[in-house]
């Protein structure tokens, strides 16, 4: 009988770390340890409320990656088997927390990436992915392919390229096979509460005022992509993506990217939509009131597709299931 494959997902009760579990669990038979520090993020109630949970293959550990894993805990991870796949998701996301005291936001995500590399190099999976974001390569409304300049607009998103750049210092030197996955703004059920659709969600049920950062002539815009979708991306990427080490000058790197682009005053009148209510707005289009923040974010996804990727559900009908949860579930 071949043993089932062995994934460590990190910050696995975070956002896109749950729904992570909750895609592997739903479409394979692998085995899942989670690592997660617990932080305001971190909430294990997305694992095991998340949808079919099953204690029999998913195992989660307290750790903190501002630490390394040191050889209990890998005792303990490795127990019921090696490690065939690391992906390493953890990180701290929140913009405005990066912007307000950068130097334990920025100390704390580079560690998060230095530590999960380090323990790549202990256990060697077949494959590493490093979770990136958009918002390395800056502002821009052009598509960027892989692999163009890194140009980050503030202390969250310049601590990612930090992240990433580690990787292919080591993809380079030590040999970890990585692969760098860089998704568009994530978006779905049990989002923590400060992101742009669960804040709107919640200000048009309670009659508020929505603030939409832009102005008539320039208004800010996203490829919006449920995590769900970039679950299904990263399971495809494990099961078919070539790590190209040694041959290549740089490890794989892949841009996901939602099926289409929306203003984010569209997306709010869109949310209004769904929830049933009428929509108020205003502008804010002080630059000053949200230093380092980008207007657009474009992509191009080409690669991923032309390797075969498809999202599973489309923009429209993912927003719809996920703003009707949210209205069902105020708990989240």
């Amino acid at each position: 009988m071949t043993p089932r494959k062995h994934v460590v997902l990190t910050g696995a009760t975070g956002f896109i770390g749950s729904h992570l579990v909750q895609h592997l669990l739903d479409n394979t038979d692998w085995l899942i340890t989670g690592l997660d520090s617990l932080t305001y993020a971190g909430d294990a109630g997305r694992v095991v409320e998340g949808g079919r949970f099953d204690p029999e293959r998913v195992r989660l550990f307290w750790h903190d990656l501002r630490a390394p894993v040191m050889p209990t805990l890998d005792r303990r991870i490795r127990s019921r088997g090696e490690v065939d796949y690391l992906v390493n998701v953890a990180s701290a996301s929140h913009i405005d927390q990066s912007i307000a005291d950068p130097v334990p936001f920025v100390l704390n995500n580079v560690a998060v990436g230095l530590h999960a590399l380090e323990y790549a190099r202990v256990v060697r999976p077949q494959v590493f992915v490093q979770f990136e974001t958009d918002e390395v390569y800056g502002a821009s409304q052009v598509p960027l392919p892989e692999w163009a300049p890194i140009n980050p607009s503030n202390p969250y998103s310049a601590s990612k390229a930090g992240q990433a750049a580690l990787a292919i210092a080591w993809w380079r030197t030590y040999g970890v096979p990585v692969v760098l996955v860089a998704p568009m703004n994530n978006f779905g059920e049990r989002q923590d509460r400060e992101k742009f659709v669960p804040k709107v969600v919640r200000a048009v049920e309670r009659g508020e005022v929505v603030t939409i950062h832009g102005s008539p002539e320039a208004i800010g815009s996203r490829h919006y992509l449920h995590a769900r979708n970039a679950a299904d991306a990263v399971l495809y990427l494990l099961n078919r993506a070539p790590t190209a080490y040694p041959q290549a000058d740089r490890p794989d790197r892949y841009n996901v990217v939602g099926d289409r682009r929306v203003d984010n005053l569209e997306m709010a009148q869109r949310i209004a939509a769904i929830v049933g209510r009428p929509l108020r707005w205003q502008f804010d289009h002080n630059p000053r009131a949200r230093p380092g923040h980008d207007l657009h974010y474009a992509l191009d996804g080409g690669k991923l597709e032309r390797l075969g990727w498809e999202a599973p559900v489309g923009f429209e009908a993912s927003l719809e299931r996920t703003v009707r949860w949210m209205v069902a579930n105020p708990d989240w």
